[in-house]
């Protein structure tokens, strides 16, 4: 039966679970979802159960080709094939109470749209370093935490927390509600990362290499920052850019200590 069939493990090492009962089973039973890809164009009874208990979640859905799930698996997928996330997400609205509750200064990092496995890695290992309480990232568009981005992170990324929402701009809103400044670290101003009062509650926001960050974020930052450049090569990876305006950020800290 359906319900019965045993995960699987895909080329980047994530578990997949395949089949439309075996995938609902999976979500009730709280199983931490990656990803969801499901068949254009299915449809019946289970799917529309499907759908209904993923309404409302921050798990990716994928609508694709039968092609792309049949090169995952083999097996009688049935369209539905979901992949197991090697980490457990949380909730930056349950962190950010309880770094005030224990008398700290919030330090949040925010990866908006970085969809490069070990850049994610890097960069959960300097934030881990540096004492980032936690990173968000988005539902969508946004590197996958499989094995890659685990072992590049040399395990920061089990340390830390991650969370994962479908909204990012209403995520920095709460930040700021919470009394925290949004930095965006973007070469779109003048004012360097040095500008920035880092020891006051901040979420600091890094953007894809292609595109920085989306506009909706930038309008909205308490601060834009850039880090200065003199060479003939115009920008930064953007897990070396993290570190940069992450200890930019310690150096501060230490300062009034």
């Amino acid at each position: 039966m359906d319900k019965f069939r045993r995960p699987v493990k895909s080329k980047d090492n994530n578990e997949f679970v395949f089949g439309i009962r075996a995938v609902i089973e999976a979500i009730k039973a709280g199983k931490e979802i990656e990803n969801i890809y499901i068949q254009r164009g299915l449809s019946g009874d289970l799917i529309i159960e499907l759908k209904s208990l993923l309404s409302g979640t921050q798990i990716p859905i994928n609508n694709v080709p039968i092609e792309k799930l049949n090169r995952m698996t083999q097996k009688n997928h049935q369209g539905v094939i979901a992949v197991i996330s090697a980490i457990t997400y949380q909730q930056i609205e349950d962190i950010i109470p309880m770094i005030y509750e224990k008398g700290e200064v919030p330090l949040i990092l925010i990866l908006d749209g970085i969809t490069d496995v070990r850049n994610m890695g890097a960069i959960a290992r300097t934030a881990a370093c540096v004492g980032v309480h936690a990173i968000v990232v988005p539902a969508k568009n946004s590197a996958q935490i499989n094995a890659d981005a685990i072992k590049t992170s040399a395990g920061a990324l089990f340390t830390i927390p991650v969370c994962r929402h479908q909204n990012l701009h209403k995520v920095a809103l709460f930040l700021q509600e919470c009394g925290l400044q949004i930095v965006g670290c973007t070469e779109k101003t003048d004012d360097l990362i040095y500008a920035p009062d880092y020891t006051a509650p901040t979420a600091i926001v890094m953007g894809a290499e292609d595109e920085g960050i989306s506009n909706e974020i930038l309008r909205m930052a308490n601060h834009l920052a850039k880090i200065p450049m003199y060479g003939e090569i115009g920008s930064l990876n953007v897990s070396v850019s993290a570190g940069v305006i992450l200890y930019e950020a310690v150096r501060q800290k230490n300062l009034i200590k």
